[in-house]
């Protein structure tokens, strides 16, 4: 499966992960890892629904709410994001991707009042710097920022072990 998901046949990879789950359809790993695939394949809202479902059969387990929310910030739906990552972390307080995902969520989440407290008063000059800082913060090669405001993060999916029960 991972090997398929590497290779990019995601076509492949949810075939398999369908048949192994019509025997055994509430195996969360293979379920998570489904999810996984359908957000490889560019199938965001299927992944939404399949990490959804994970959450509500599963809600002990952190990494499908953080791919949730990855999903989420992805659509640019950043309180869902933000909900979600504080979810991750009340299941697990140790889960430093979730922790950092959320970081990010915040910064998106300021740049945005910062760029709107500009269009409201554009002579603020204390606004400025914090908007470049986190603009600063989101730049990509070049020096050219890799999200704009009108773009979500690129928060980290979870890589981590699927989830076992």
């Amino acid at each position: 499966m991972n090997q398929l998901l590497r290779a990019g046949q995601h076509a492949e990879a949810l075939n398999k992960a369908d048949r192994y789950l019509a025997g055994k359809p509430k195996d969360p790993q293979m379920r998570f890892l489904r999810g996984v695939v359908l957000t490889e394949a560019g199938r965001p809202d299927e992944a939404i629904a399949a990490f959804q479902k994970l959450t509500e059969d599963y809600p002990e387990l952190p990494e499908p709410y953080n791919n949730l929310a990855v999903l989420y910030a992805g659509q640019a739906q950043f309180d869902k994001a933000r909900a979600a990552l504080e979810m991750a972390i009340r299941t697990n307080p140790s889960y430093a991707t979730a922790h950092e995902n959320l970081g990010d969520v915040y910064a998106k989440l300021a740049s945005q009042a910062y760029s709107r407290a500009l269009q409201l008063d554009a002579g603020n000059t204390a606004v400025q710097p914090k908007l470049a800082l986190i603009r600063e913060i989101f730049a990509g090669p070049g020096g050219r920022p890799a999200v704009s405001d009108r773009e979500a993060p690129a928060p980290t999916a979870g890589r981590a072990a699927a989830p076992r029960r």
